[in-house]
């Protein structure tokens, strides 16, 4: 019980009571009106290689507004910020919602971002699109087709190899539906219904961003506050892997691969998720600490996320075959500290890097495989006394990049 507390207490994000977005916290940043920022350059940021192989990089500025930089050479030197026109937006940014880019066909960028509503804990998807390689960005829109003012948040975006853009995202309209219906049911003296969770639910378009197939559910009974991990599949397909609740209260994850075709949104019932990790952390909260996915040269995945195990509070690393079942022994990171770790393959490469704090400062270390995870060497990157972002794992040229953005320094090195 001592190492479950003391681990949870080193979560950058609160526990969060279930149903509560962090997405949709009161509104920080506003495009034409004097804004605040979380702290001054908030570090929360979403980074990608361009196809030209710059590097980009988008997050809340010292006014509270979205800026875009660049680098030619890798992150050893940036111009200077761009801001981007978000119109009224308010945005808000966190480690496990950070802004996103993706860069599809024929000069398609996308960037999205979370904007909180007027009611509490209520949210929309916002999207930025450019289709001169983002020399030019058109009007935020919402991507998601329902508009009601509950929270669509935590969400996710990437091209599959056929340059279909697939965005997943949480979603309370389940939820709520069941709330309204509780309601209704207390007066009459019915039965209630007990939803756990929230839904994820996924749209399609295959025309790089201009146009959205239908809101499809994905999943019943996900966390309501962990970050969706996205992988590419050995076929150019996305697998997608998330915090998802195993009824009553056990927090551990799923898997499943995302469909190109564009489903009825009254589509057959969903087929169950794969479970694919097995901690049985029974818990009635949001750890606020979601997974990372990445291939295998193998074949199948590897993968790493936080929970408790025997009263054992670790993140821990594994492999799953390739319909997302775990597959061999699970392994705990090599700091008992460890948070907030994403993962990277390239080619037999594998990478793991993750935030550490040691009392005085936070420290970026880093698990490195040059034989598909079989074994592995660990290495001290950086560390940072100021507040710090997740770090975040990139590749280019069968080079693995780490980025690891702080309110003092932006750092990237070549793992």
């Amino acid at each position: 019980m001592k190492t479950y507390l003391s681990n949870l207490a080193r979560l950058t994000g609160c526990m969060a009571i279930a149903g509560l977005m962090l997405t949709t916290l009161p509104a920080l940043a506003h495009h034409n009106a004097p804004a605040v920022a979380d702290k001054a350059a908030a570090p929360y940021s979403g980074s990608a290689f361009a196809p030209d192989g710059a590097l980009w990089s988008v997050q809340l500025n010292a006014q509270g507004h979205l800026a875009l930089h660049i680098s030619g050479d890798n992150g050893r030197s940036w111009l200077p910020e761009r801001v981007l026109d978000t119109g009224d937006d308010h945005i808000k940014t966190s480690g496990e919602s950070p802004p996103k880019i993706a860069f599809g066909p024929n000069g398609i960028v996308i960037i999205i971002y979370a904007q909180p509503l007027a009611k509490k804990f209520t949210g929309e998807i916002r999207m930025l699109r450019s289709t001169d390689g983002g020399a030019h960005f058109a009007a935020p829109v919402t991507l998601h087709q329902d508009r009601q003012v509950i929270s669509h948040s935590y969400a996710v975006i990437a091209f599959d190899a056929k340059g279909a853009l697939h965005t997943v995202w949480i979603d309370s309209r389940d939820k709520a539906a069941v709330t309204n219906a509780n309601e209704a049911a207390e007066k009459t003296g019915l039965a209630k219904t007990d939803y756990r969770g929230v839904s994820l639910y996924r749209n399609v378009s295959f025309d790089g961003g201009a146009s959205f197939g239908p809101d499809t559910k994905l999943s019943d009974y996900s966390c309501e506050c962990c970050r969706i991990a996205f992988a590419p599949t050995a076929n150019g397909q996305i697998a997608a892997l998330w915090r998802h609740l195993t009824l009553p209260n056990i927090r551990d994850h799923a898997f499943t691969i995302l469909s190109t075709e564009t489903p009825a949104a009254t589509a057959t019932p969903l087929a169950e998720p794969v479970r694919a990790s097995y901690d049985n952390w029974a818990i009635d909260g949001c750890p606020h600490h979601g997974p990372a996915l990445t291939t295998s040269a193998a074949g199948g995945y590897h993968a790493v996320w936080f929970g408790d195990r025997a009263g054992v509070a670790q993140v821990r690393y594994g492999k799953l075959d390739q319909a997302g079942n775990p597959v061999g022994a699970v392994q705990v990171l090599p700091d008992a500290k460890a948070e907030h770790a994403d993962i990277l393959s390239s080619g037999s490469k594998l990478a793991i890097v993750w935030r550490s704090y040691d009392g005085t400062k936070m420290n970026l270390k880093a698990w490195i495989s040059d034989d598909d995870g079989q074994h592995f060497k660990l290495s001290e990157i950086a560390s940072s006394k100021l507040e710090s972002d997740y770090p975040q794992l990139l590749s280019k040229g069968g080079k693995i990049y780490v980025i690891w953005n702080t309110t003092g320094k932006r750092h990237v090195e070549i793992l």
